[in-house]
This record gives C-alpha cells, sequence and structure tokens, in this order.
C-alpha cells in the first residue's frame, strides 16, 4: 500500500483509495473535468481527472477505486493527475487501511476520561454524565471510536475521545485558578461539549454529516440531549439545566463561527477557550506532522488563515 503521506512529488502512483468527494467541474474553456479527495488512513490528498477518456471507468463518492496517476504539486500541496481509475474489486483492499486513526491508546483515554465522573460533587450532574455516557443506547457504544470532525481536527477514529479528553484535562486544569468558577459545571460540560458529534457524523469509512447532523448540528443536539437527560432525572434543578444547556450552545465562542450563544457565564468562557485551544492547536501539530517540504516553513494554512513555521533554529 502507497499511503498517501508517503506521496511525493514527480513520482506515478498506482493504487486503491477511497474516493471522499466527487465533483464534476468546467475549465475556463469549458471543458468538463473531476475533482477529488481521495482518502487513507493517513490522510486526504486533492485529485484531478484532467481528460474523460475511455480508462475513466464509473465512480461515486463513497467508493473505493483504483487509479493511475501522476504526483505533481499546486499552490504548495500535492495533487493527482489521474490518468486512469476504476471502482476496487473486493479483496483488493484492505478498508483498515482506509481508517485514520489516533495514534494514542482508545481505551485508556475513554478510562481516563470516565473517571471524571467520579469527581464529580453534585448528585444531579453526576446521574445525568452516567445516563449519557454510560446508559445512552448510541453514545454509550460509539463515543470512544468516533471522530471528532469530519476533515477540521481530530477527523479520525478516536479523534472524539482524544479531543473532550484534552478539553476536559485543561478545563480541570483552569477551574481552580479563577474565583466564581463551579468545577462540576465546567468539567461536565466540557465532557459533553461535542458528544453529539456521534450522531452528527457517520462512522467510518464515510465519516459525513449524516441528514440529522447536517440539518441540525451537534452543538442544538447536544443541548437537547443535556435538556432531555435532565428531564428523565428526578429534581434535576431547572436552573442548573439552563446553566449547562448554555455552555453546550456557547462553546464555540463567537456568533460567527456557528455559536446559538456567546458565552455568558465563566463556565462557558473557559469551556469555550479549551475546546479553541484544543482544536487550533491539532491543526498546528497536523500541519508540521504531515508537511514534506524543505526547510523551516510548512506552508499556508487555509483555515488558520496563517503561514505556519516549525520552531527550529541554528
Amino acid at each position: 500500500m502507497k499511503y498517501i503521506n508517503e506521496l511525493r512529488e514527480g513520482e506515478n502512483v498506482i493504487e486503491h483509495y477511497l474516493c471522499k468527494t466527487r465533483q464534476s467541474m468546467k475549465s475556463r474553456n469549458g471543458k468538463t473535468y473531476l475533482s477529488l479527495k481521495l482518502q487513507d488512513k493517513t490522510g486526504m490528498v486533492d485529485a484531478k481527472v484532467w481528460d474523460m477518456t475511455k480508462d475513466i471507468q464509473s465512480f461515486a463518492e463513497g467508493d473505493f477505486i483504483k487509479i493511475d496517476a501522476f504526483v505533481t504539486t499546486f499552490n504548495n500541496d500535492l495533487q493527482l493527475n489521474v490518468k486512469r481509475v476504476r471502482r476496487s474489486h473486493d479483496g483488493e483492499y484492505d478498508p483498515a487501511d482506509f481508517v485514520p486513526c489516533t495514534e494514542k491508546n482508545i481505551d485508556e483515554m475513554y478510562n481516563t476520561l470516565m473517571g471524571y465522573i467520579k469527581t464529580i460533587s453534585n448528585q444531579h450532574i453526576k446521574k445525568l454524565l452516567e445516563e449519557v455516557f454510560l446508559r445512552h443506547p448510541v453514545i454509550s457504544k460509539e463515543f470512544k471510536y468516533h471522530s471528532a470532525a469530519k476533515n477540521m481536527h481530530h477527523s479520525f477514529r478516536g479523534g472524539l475521545v482524544e479531543h473532550t479528553l484534552s478539553v476536559t484535562e485543561t478545563c480541570d486544569f483552569l477551574a481552580p485558578r479563577y474565583k466564581f468558577v463551579n468545577r462540576d459545571i465546567l468539567i461536565a460540560c466540557a465532557m459533553l461539549h461535542d458528544v453529539a458529534k456521534v450522531m452528527e457524523l457517520s462512522d467510518f469509512p464515510q465519516n459525513d454529516y449524516t441528514d440529522e447532523g447536517q440539518l441540525l448540528g451537534h452543538i442544538f443536539m447536544g443541548a437537547e440531549l443535556v435538556r432531555d437527560t435532565a428531564a428523565g432525572i428526578e429534581g434535576f434543578p431547572e436552573q442548573l439545566r439552563t446553566l449547562m444547556m448554555h455552555c453546550i450552545l456557547a462553546h464555540h465562542g463567537e456568533l460567527e463561527f456557528g455559536s446559538p450563544k456567546v458565552p455568558e457565564t465563566i463556565e462557558a468562557f473557559l469551556l469555550h477557550c479549551a475546546d479553541n485551544l484544543d482544536a487550533k492547536t491539532k491543526m498546528y501539530e497536523e500541519m508540521l506532522a504531515a508537511d514534506t517540504t524543505q526547510g523551516s516553513w510548512a506552508g499556508y494554512h487555509r483555515m488558520l488563515q496563517r503561514n505556519i513555521r516549525r520552531s527550529d533554529f541554528e
């Protein structure tokens, strides 16, 4: 298997990949071409089919395909110029080669995260966490293996538990350092802030938005989950439920980033900061890990809207 992170400019590659996206486009002179995103467990790469010849056989998004392509560079990113393509046949590929996975131990991360439930003093909050993580018919089974995003950050198997644990540990570090912070609310909402990603995104190898995820989104679904779970717990305080729902609704921090509310409590603000820190730092980490260029500069990151440099020096 020639993995995507092993591709180098100037070489020819004949290999199987997952067709993540497929778009029919028009060039400036009106010629039809295909724009693809291909994936394996090491990442994704752009690909173009410029000439629609008889060697370009029928395939669709979500198919495993075999390609014959030349590796080029466009805007400092690798790109495949595909000459031949067909659907892959059963037995020609190993599905495990197309599921990106965390480098960390999933079970250890999950057990550490679940251990935080025991540190919660408020019995209503503790009960809510137990209901969501230990008894929910979907979350209890799928959370620890799910991704945290389609392609932004932690978009790999185990990414959701890796991201959630990091945000929770950061919040645990921050809680005693500031006055007026309710640790139970902060830790619980750190654990819950992205839990609805389990419903928002499908499982691998697709790892794409479900209808519910596309129409509603994990922020709304997460707040709804807190509301509905709290409603089933006898004596759950209405104000506590509202404070927790606000943390979920505000964790993206700014309205332009898809947050229905800006943080209006100290817990919501700290959660947003921890979430933003982990997500964006992971973007740096992933870009530097994938960088194959010479020198200190890894290139321009579109999401972060800046050039990224390694901190090496002589």
